[in-house]
This record gives C-alpha cells, structure tokens and sequence, in this order.
C-alpha cells in the first residue's frame, strides 16, 4: 500500500509552489475572465463550455440536498462549485493554493450562501473530515503517483464520495501538451499530466483498497479534456 514514505512528496509540493505563483502572479487575471461572463477567446471558450459541462457533472454526483453534510471543494478556483453545492445546503470548505483565486471567488460568493474560504493545502488535517470531497481540474497537473498519493490522504478523510478529474491520456492530448498548445504563451500553465485511465485504475485499487471505483465520465471539446471519476468508501 502506498503511503506517504513511499512517493516522493518533494514532486507533490514542487509542482503545488508552481501552480501557486502561476495562478498569483501571472494568471489570475486571465482565470477571472475564463471564469465570468466576459467575452473570451474561441479557444478559452471551449475550455469555459468543458469547465461547466465537467462542473455540472459532479454536481450531479452529489446528493440534491445536502443540507447537515459537509463538503470539501479541494481546489476550488474562482468558487463556481463550493458555491453550488452551498445552495444545495452543504457546510462548505473551499481551499486553494492560490490566494487570489480564492479572493475573487469571495468577492463573487452571494452573500446568502456559507461558504468558508481558504488558501491553502487541500491536505492539511487541520481541515478536519468531510462528507463529501470534489477535486476538479486539481490534480490535472500532477504525475500519476502524486494524484494516488493526494487522493489516499483526502480519503482518509473523507466518509463518502470523493469525486475528483484528471487528464486523461490520449494521442492528441499528448501531442497538444508537448507544444504547448493549450493555452498563448504568455498565459501557459505549469504543464497539464496526461494520465492513463488504466494505470490510474490499478494504482487506485492497489493504495486504497478501503474505497471502490464508482462512476467515471470524460468531458472533451476544443480545448479542454479532462475525465472524472468517482471513488467511494466499501
């Protein structure tokens, strides 16, 4: 069983130091404008129309009315999810590394909705446990072991469903990556990790044998790709 001896975290905390000085300094203004309203870009609109087609499919994972349950948005961006599911009547955490991020998504927040907003680690303990925990588009930029690894220490905190995406591999996706295609130069990412649906799976099932693969489904179009997949408690 994998644990936290056994892969190096070194890589986990790298690429997380990376996406936070992405996201503050150089991107926040960009996400701000993927994530309203705003006119954008033929290929930012289609990684827009990918993001809420993904996001309305965890939230239909979710149960209906989530009033007394608590959810964590690991990851939470610009707040669209954690705000949704506070609707639903969830006590909401929503974390994320890049702390202006999670300002906008404060300032967006409807004032009738509780959500606590934090930047952060999504694994940190002092967290506590959740019902429930959605990690979208998260992860993407992480190797296969630092998502099991990620995934093994939300679970242990977590009582139901853990729903999370990656970035599943495929020819074209590969290719797209490698020349950095996805997003102008001046707005490039740290580079997204395409994964192996079936490596995924094997090292799930290997680390966390306490949990089951659940439902799975990918969203592609234009410029966004990415897979969900449900993981649930035995």
């Amino acid at each position: 069983m994998m644990n936290s001896a056994t892969y190096p975290a070194h890589s986990y905390q790298d690429r997380r130091t990376r996406l936070e000085t992405y996201f503050d300094r150089t991107a926040s203004k960009t996400w701000e404008q993927l994530t309203s309203d705003a006119p954008v870009s033929k290929i930012r609109a289609t990684v827009r129309a990918g993001r809420d087609r993904m996001r309305a499919t965890l939230l239909s994972w979710l149960p209906h009315d989530m009033t007394g349950l608590r959810l964590l948005d690991a990851g939470c961006g610009t707040g669209a999810l954690a705000v949704e599911a506070a609707k639903r009547g969830a006590d909401v955490v929503a974390i994320d590394v890049a702390g202006s991020l999670v300002k906008i998504a404060a300032q967006r927040a409807p004032r009738d909705v509780k959500i606590e907003w934090r930047t952060g680690d999504m694994l940190d303990p002092a967290l506590g446990r959740f019902d429930h925990v959605v990690a979208m588009d998260s992860l993407i930029h992480y190797r296969p072991f630092d998502i099991v690894a990620v995934l093994q220490g939300l679970t242990e905190r977590t009582g139901g469903s853990l729903l999370y995406t990656f970035a599943p591999s495929s020819p074209a996706l590969e290719v797209m990556h490698k020349v950095g295609k996805l997003f102008p130069r001046s707005d490039r990412a740290p580079a997204i990790e395409p994964v192996r649906e079936r490596l995924l799976r094997t090292l799930v099932a290997s680390a966390m044998p306490a949990t089951s693969i659940g439902r799975g489904e990918r969203v592609s179009g234009g410029f966004y790709t990415s897979q969900a997949m449900e993981l649930l408690p035995q």
